[in-house]
């Protein structure tokens, strides 16, 4: 079984580098903030969220299209988070 810290790194670099630089700031952002505080059955659910196409994420977080209702929950949460984050992330204004 993969220990808690390498899980989270794996997942805050795997969140970060997706290929649409839209979802690397979303995903990588979330992944940055709040996974460390999420429990394992949540680390899961986000955990099969990274396997998902990244058209198919933009879509669900900008809510132009309905998240399966697997997702539902995680992909509001993304969203809210993404809304209420200073843009340029963490390292603005430095």
């Amino acid at each position: 079984m993969e220990p808690r810290d390498v899980r989270l790194k794996r997942m805050t670099m795997r969140a970060g580098r997706r290929g649409i630089k839209e979802m690397d700031i979303l995903l990588g952002n979330f992944a940055a903030d709040r996974l460390a505080g999420l429990d394992a059955p949540a680390l899961d659910l986000f955990d099969a969220l990274l396997e998902e196409n990244d058209q198919d994420l933009y879509l669900w977080v900008s809510g132009q299209a309905p998240a399966p209702d697997r997702f539902a929950a995680l992909i509001g949460d993304i969203a809210v988070h993404a809304q209420g984050r200073p843009r340029g992330g963490a390292a603005a204004g430095h």
